[in-house]
């Protein structure tokens, strides 16, 4: 992580019960070559104290008591405005839900959010949310959040997990790792995908059989979802629609959860003339039952049951035929034998009219379905193809996103002439 190396990091802290978790990060952070500052709300103190937050970050933390900004210092230099530029990044860690509502609506009322705001339209702002599910799904909070991703704040997180309230479910604060993770990613690539819409199918689908059975294949979801991730890490604006897997959302992601074919091209087609890029890496169900055959359970008992299957509509390929608004458009192809794997993805490629094909030897070990790595041969056309050695999904994503996006800009550029 030497992205962090003498890098500056703002943490205002408000007050949840997430604080507790601040001196981890800080310290993360430190170790990692950053420096760090930390300004409280009134209310944080009442979770984790300044003098541990000094301790551990190195600086005075300045915080409001009782309206008046404190720090120990007796220069008079304007703090809000002088910490914004002093800063890399500002992160909002914990962010409480009356934090994002005064943020959303331009209030000043303590030094924290002058910092924001002063901040806002040079620097770079990230938000890990911290609250009860209730608050954080409730439609205020949503339009807050809306309204401060529209303004170009990052939203990380929140995670779903056990809440001090006793129940279970999204508004969880991220672990401190995956937000010095996020942090250094987002100095790596220095948001090079801003104002970029992607669209990025993952995992399987589901055709219904009965109330109680349905057909399906293998995928995990892992490799669209470490494409989704690595897209908004680079400051993409993200939807991610998946058909059923047991993954979490990754952060700053929009996603649509799907179960069948039908519904997965349904969402797609509503948005996608909207969107610049469009990666299919969903195992999308090639045919489904033409009938549901029982709204009830099929007995068991029966030897033999006819199933006739009718064809699934190709969501990729149609994408790839649009007369306008066509996005960049990368499909996926699971082969099982080398010997074929170009030459196959080739003619998928030229069937489908995709930009690129992504392909990789699902046969190989620790390949393809339900595992955290993967390599990929990058099909360009007939004689033209890249290979990503074997690495986590995650890393490969940003490779391949690297390889994509000149191809992307040279072709948007070409189309806008």
């Amino acid at each position: 992580m030497n992205n962090l190396q003498n890098k500056k990091i703002l943490i205002g802290v408000s007050g949840s019960i997430a604080a507790y978790k601040i001196p981890e990060l800080i310290r993360i952070f430190r170790k990692e070559g950053a420096e760090v500052k930390v300004v409280m709300t009134d209310l944080a103190r009442l979770f984790v104290t300044p003098l541990v937050l000094q301790a551990i970050s190195g600086y005075p933390v300045l915080e409001n008591r009782n309206g008046m900004i404190v720090d120990n210092q007796e220069d008079c230099s304007i703090r809000h405005i002088d910490l914004g530029r002093w800063a890399d990044l500002i992160l909002l860690a914990p962010a409480t839900a009356d934090l994002l509502a005064r943020m959303s609506i331009g209030m000043t009322n303590d030094l924290l959010t002058a910092i924001c705001l002063a901040a806002e339209s040079e620097k770079k702002i990230a938000i890990a949310p911290s609250m009860n599910k209730q608050m954080y799904q409730s439609k205020t909070t949503q339009k807050n959040i809306s309204i401060l991703k529209s303004r170009g704040m990052l939203i990380w997180g929140p995670c779903e997990g056990e809440q001090i309230c006793g129940g279970f479910g999204l508004g969880r604060m991220i672990e401190p790792i995956q937000i010095v993770n996020l942090t250094s990613r987002l100095f790596q690539y220095d948001q090079d995908m801003k104002g970029i819409r992607i669209m990025v199918t993952a995992g399987p689908t589901q055709e219904k059989i009965d109330v109680m059975k349905f057909l399906s294949n293998y995928s995990s979801g892992k490799m669209g979802f470490a494409i989704a991730q690595a897209s908004a890490e680079r400051g993409a604006e993200v939807t991610l629609i998946s058909g059923p897997v047991h993954l979490d959302t990754p952060p700053c992601v929009h996603r649509i959860n799907v179960i069948s074919a039908l519904e997965m091209n349904e969402e797609v087609q509503k948005i996608i003339k909207k969107q610049d890029i469009f990666v299919g890496c969903a195992a999308v169900s090639d045919y489904r039952p033409k009938q549901f055959l029982s709204e009830e359970k099929i007995d068991s008992d029966l030897k033999n049951v006819q199933l006739t299957l009718t064809k699934n509509p190709d969501i990729i390929k149609n994408i790839g035929r649009m007369n306008s608004d066509r996005p960049y458009t990368i499909g996926f192809s699971a082969e099982t034998r080398m010997e074929n794997l170009i030459s196959n993805s080739y003619i998928k490629k030229t069937n489908k009219n995709l930009d690129l094909i992504c392909a990789n030897n699902i046969a190989l070990k620790n390949h393809g379905f339900h595992t955290e790595g993967n390599s990929l041969h990058l099909v360009w056309s007939k004689d033209k193809f890249e290979f990503i050695p074997y690495d986590h999904k995650i890393k490969i994503s940003h490779q391949l996103l690297s390889k994509i996006l000149p191809r992307y800009e040279e072709k948007s550029k070409h189309q806008n002439t």
